[in-house]
Parts: C-alpha cells; sequence; structure tokens
C-alpha cells in the first residue's frame, strides 16, 4: 500500500498542471524520450486494463491478446503529446498488425474529443481521467511523466516504455523488433 500512496503521490505531484518547483513555468513534467526495452525473461506481466473508452462505451485492452499493444498515456494539455500526435497516427497506420490504446489523463471530454478529431486519431482511448489506469503500472513505469508509452508483447508481458514524446520511426522499428521476438 505505501508503494501504491508513493505511486500516487508522485503522479499527482508530478503531472500538476499548475507551475511548482518541480515543473518550473511548464505546469508538466515531460519526459527525455528514453526507450526502455526489457528482455523477453524479464518482462512483467501488464495488469488488465479496461475501463471507459472516449466517446462512450468500453474496452478491455485484453481483447487484444497474442497482438502487440501500444499504450500512449496522452493529454491534450499536454505540449508533448501534442507534438508526438501525427507520429502516432503516422505509426498505428504502419502497423495495423499491433493494437493502440490511448490513456486519457486528466481531460475533460469535449477537449480531449477535439483532440482525437484534430489529429484524426484512428484508435480508442480509455478515459482515464485520475490515472488509475496508468497507476496499474506503478511499479513498472516513471508516473510523474505525460506522454509515456508501454509497449506490451503478444504474451501480455511488457516489453518497452517510452518516457516522454516518441516519433513514428521509433515506434516502427521498437513494435517491429518485439513482434519479431514472438
Amino acid at each position: 500500500m505505501a508503494a501504491v500512496l508513493a505511486a500516487v503521490t508522485a503522479l499527482v505531484s508530478g503531472c500538476s498542471t499548475t507551475a511548482d518547483s518541480s515543473t518550473g513555468t511548464k505546469g508538466y513534467i515531460s519526459g527525455n524520450g528514453a526507450v526502455s526495452v526489457l528482455s523477453p525473461n524479464d518482462r512483467p506481466d501488464a495488469p488488465s486494463v479496461k475501463g471507459t473508452l472516449l466517446g462512450g462505451g468500453t474496452l478491455d485492452v485484453s481483447t487484444y491478446a497474442d497482438q502487440v499493444v501500444v499504450l500512449n498515456a496522452w493529454g491534450s494539455w499536454c505540449p508533448p503529446c501534442i507534438g508526438e500526435a501525427d507520429d502516432l497516427v503516422a505509426a498505428s497506420k504502419a502497423l495495423p498488425e499491433a493494437a493502440f490504446v490511448g490513456l486519457n489523463t486528466r481531460d475533460k471530454s469535449a477537449e480531449a474529443e477535439a483532440f482525437v478529431r484534430r489529429y484524426d486519431v484512428p484508435y480508442p482511448s480509455l478515459v482515464d481521467q485520475d490515472s488509475e489506469l496508468l497507476l496499474l503500472f506503478h511499479d513498472m513505469v516513471n508516473l510523474s511523466s505525460v506522454p509515456l508509452t508501454i509497449v506490451i508483447d503478444a504474451d501480455g508481458k511488457v516489453a518497452a516504455v517510452i518516457n516522454g514524446a516518441t516519433t513514428k520511426t521509433t515506434l516502427v522499428d521498437l513494435v517491429e523488433q518485439i513482434q519479431a521476438e514472438s
């Protein structure tokens, strides 16, 4: 319980939309884009991720069993998320055999839906306003920065994490590498 409380504290303080000493004047913390890939023998099981979809309905990520899943935590308020949006859309189109799912955090529905329309995002996003779904990964990723991309291999294990904004090239190469390992 202490680990979860520490993760919640880090997430709440790290992703604040108001300026403080940890965020400077930006009001958010952005990762450096570092890619961490776990060897197949060291990959932890991914937690069960399911919830309400932006725009209605529900999704259980386990329905993508036997596929590589790309989970991207994003917010319309986040400049690095805006910066990577076109690359994520392009990567999802270049990787039709992979499943892409957004984890929309701390947005009002109207703002998130406008973002999805503006960038023509073709994949679903789970509503994660309180970051409860992202917190499921508290012992696997740095929760204090958004965007954050988690790649789950076809065996349901966390295979890689991108801490910060990514590019189409990085994501396509990474997913293809993970797919080749299966």
